[in-house]
């Protein structure tokens, strides 16, 4: 992944837009905090936001399933981080799912100056729908990463992020309590059962 990791050649100051996506429990916090700490040992001023709505492991720091973590800066809004981020190098952006499309905007913006954003985000909601603004972070980023996780039923390389609560609304904050990773074959043998219940 020698392209990923030096996309940004600090002399030139190339922006580029990267996104980390898949289910949940897939690695995608890990591979974001990954490439961050890597810019980080190159001596690159780093940054890392996240939705201040996502306290499910800490209010500041960004929480692998693996308990790996990074200190992080909550915002409310995408457009606070173009007001946070004067002269930084690196930004990384965890649970972009959760940002209004105004994410887009100012992931171009950034990355237009020069600066690498790496971005990190459900791609599919529990009900397999395009999550957000996943799919145009996606469409306007230099390189996208798919990660996967292990399919809890089978054992098979997972894709979706399954519901076990009956809870209808899109965003529910949650962990294996409330999710887990499924394969397409056991997602659909699962949403029948569901269904039937």
């Amino acid at each position: 992944m020698y392209f990923l990791e030096n996309s940004v050649d600090p002399v030139n100051k190339r922006g580029s837009i990267e996104v980390i996506a898949g289910s949940m429990f897939s690695g995608k916090t890990e591979e974001l905090i990954r490439r961050l700490r890597r810019a980080r040992i190159a001596g690159l001023k780093v940054e890392i936001y996240k939705p201040a709505m996502d306290t499910r492991y800490s209010d500041k720091l960004v929480v692998s399933h693996d308990e790996r973590s990074i200190t992080s800066t909550p915002v409310e809004n995408a457009s606070m981080i173009l007001l946070l981020s004067e002269g930084v190098e690196v930004i990384g952006i965890d649970e972009a799912q959760f940002f209004d499309n105004g994410i887009v905007d100012v992931c171009n913006k950034l990355a237009d100056r020069g600066v690498r954003v790496i971005i990190a985000g459900l791609d599919m909601d529990y009900s397999r729908k395009p999550f957000g603004p996943m799919p145009d972070l996606m469409a306007i980023a230099e390189y996208v990463t798919k990660v996967h996780a292990i399919c809890v039923e089978c054992g098979n390389l997972a894709n979706y992020s399954f519901r076990k609560a009956k809870d209808k609304n899109i965003v529910l904050l949650g962990e294996r309590d409330i999710y887990k990773p499924l394969c397409r074959n056991c997602y659909n043998k699962l949403s029948e059962s569901k269904e039937e219940n």
